[in-house]
């Protein structure tokens, strides 16, 4: 896919949106690139491209993109990974120790309450076996998401005003 965005929208190659964001080709070079690096890079680090997809599928859940949602969903169950998506689509029954339960427990967190981040929070993370680049790279994926998610509804917003 050379543009998530455009793909989940289904914006024609050459439509008048598609050429409005062709004025600003490093915006979109940027950002479909943070989407593959933060998803997936070719060295993931400690945390793999389905724990990444996990956290991806939690936040635009949490930002209430269904659309998002589906794409990140869509990458777990390529990856045959269900027990991923079923905790990120609901911790509430997940074992507080699991690896990946932590890890979108942090997103949350990152998320909706980013002052409560303490150095117990990263130690905990780290003792886990993630290193700095790890968690570092995890809070940006959950920070970025958001953005993809604002993008897409100022997109939504200006095909529907199009259409009407």
């Amino acid at each position: 896919m050379d543009d998530l965005i455009e793909g989940i929208l289904g914006i024609a190659p050459g439509s008048p949106l598609a050429e409005l964001r062709r004025r600003r080709p490093e915006a979109l070079k940027h950002a479909q690139g943070a989407y593959r690096e933060l998803l997936m890079p070719e060295d993931p680090g400690n945390v793999s491209h389905a724990d990444r997809a996990a956290l991806a599928l939690r936040v635009a859940l949490r930002e209430g993109d269904a659309a998002l949602a589906k794409h990140f969903r869509g990458l777990l169950e390529e990856a045959g990974a269900q027990e991923a998506i079923m905790l990120a689509e609901d911790l509430s029954a997940a074992p507080m120790e699991g690896r990946l339960a932590a890890l979108l427990r942090y997103a949350d967190v990152v998320g909706s309450h980013p002052a409560d981040v303490s150095q117990a929070t990263i130690d905990t993370l780290s003792a886990m076996g993630l290193t700095p680049r790890d968690i570092v790279a995890v809070t940006q994926l959950v920070s970025f998401v958001p953005y993809q998610v604002r993008v897409i509804a100022g997109l939504r917003a200006m095909l529907q005003e199009k259409a009407a």
